[in-house]
């Protein structure tokens, strides 16, 4: 496969902006660790993801399964299995 050359680019960074400089400074990954602590990032089967629009009805959804099961574990009816 060949390598794009630099002209082909569609470089978004504007012109007073100097790359070279900017790289040089640069930490990579300087704020990772507090990001991560932050987040609970959870990928969701395609199947599953249809079935919630947003990340609220997932986590709506997740909240009643879980005062369900608080229920049952106080001694609420067991469902019936079929």
């Amino acid at each position: 496969m060949k390598k794009k050359s630099a002209k082909g680019k569609n470089d978004d960074l504007r012109s007073e902006y100097d790359l070279g400089e900017l790289l040089k400074t640069g930490v990579q990954g300087k704020y990772a660790d507090r990001y991560r602590e932050g987040t609970n990032l959870i990928f969701l089967a395609p199947d599953v993801a249809e079935a919630f629009p947003t990340a609220e009805a997932v986590n709506e959804t997740l909240r009643l399964v879980l005062q369900l099961t608080k229920l049952r574990a106080k001694g609420g009816k067991p469902a019936k299995r079929k």
